[in-house]
């Protein structure tokens, strides 16, 4: 296991990008700033949940303060109702890994990363129509219905668990006729491959960041995030892209008076838990090679 120590960072040039993953509320966002004020760099976000206008207290992006600190990108800035697919996300970051400042590329979302620097199959759009039909099967027949639709080398591929993840194979399926797993089998190079960066991986205590969780959920309710759910109450259902946001849905059903606030900041500390392990375990079988770091330490 390589570890890793800031001051490694003065070892490679001012331009070499810096890729920093791990599971939510491992401290990558904190980590990226210390970088960006102690060695310069612009920070871009590769988390598919901080990309929507409407929840920053939420998905923890990256408070105000901090953005008038250093430079951040593709944060928040994404309507809720968009479309947004992670060939979306690879367009959108391209023209900014050879700005400057040096880019600090920091998330959650696995697929982000796999997709800067192993690639991403040229699969087509996804006609409306099929989008609609994906979310009328998930309403009469529930998520299962999509993953039992999936070939065998897709569902070694994605992960099973994710309900985003599943959708987007079954549509890619429906649209095209072709599985994910052969459209991923013709993948072009990738725009920034792991040799040409400083590529790091949180990795942090289990129970530390339970309890990190937990903590940082209550701390999110003082900071708001109940208004926010408030704010999003006349325009909310269930189907849009950014209601995905972990812990949305149980704000919201306190707000409609279906639970009591403590049980919904209950269910929705255990659905980050219940995330944050998927992540863990694909960013071990994905990422194991990257440099370890606890942010704690360093």
């Amino acid at each position: 296991m390589n570890k890793f120590v800031l001051s490694d960072i003065a070892k490679h040039a001012d331009t070499c990008p810096i890729l920093i993953a791990g599971p939510t509320a491992s401290g990558k966002s904190a980590l990226a700033m210390e970088i960006a004020e102690r060695f310069g760099g612009a920070i871009l976000n590769a988390d598919a949940f901080q990309i929507y206008s409407n929840w920053r207290v939420l998905t923890a992006r990256p408070s105000k303060v901090d953005e008038d600190k250093a430079p951040h990108f593709l944060y928040g800035h994404i309507a809720p109702d968009a479309a947004y697919s992670v060939g979306h996300w690879l367009a959108e970051i391209t023209p900014l890994l050879n700005a400057s400042p040096r880019p600090i590329i920091t998330g959650g979302t696995g697929l982000y990363f796999q997709a800067l620097t192993k690639g991403l199959a040229n699969i087509p759009s996804i006609p409306p129509e099929i989008r609609k039909a994906a979310q009328e099967e998930i309403s009469k027949k529930g998520f299962e219905a999509l993953l039992s639709g999936l070939d065998a080398a897709t569902k070694s591929q994605i992960d099973c668990k994710n309900p985003m993840r599943v959708q987007r194979a079954w549509e890619v399926q429906k649209a095209t006729g072709r599985s994910i797993a052969v459209w991923q089998a013709s993948t072009p190079k990738p725009q920034l491959p792991v040799a040409r960066c400083i590529t790091l991986l949180c990795d942090v205590d289990k129970d530390w960041l339970n309890q990190r969780i937990q903590n940082r959920f209550h701390k999110m309710i003082e900071e708001g995030a109940l208004d926010e759910a408030a704010a999003n109450l006349p325009s909310w259902s269930a189907d849009l892209p950014a209601s995905r946001a972990i812990g949305a849905r149980q704000l919201i059903a306190h707000l409609h008076g279906e639970m009591p606030l403590g049980k919904a900041i209950e269910e929705a500390t255990i659905a980050t838990r219940q995330y944050a392990k998927r992540q863990r375990t694909w960013f071990r079988s994905k990422m194991d090679h990257w440099s370890k770091c606890d942010p704690r330490r360093l």
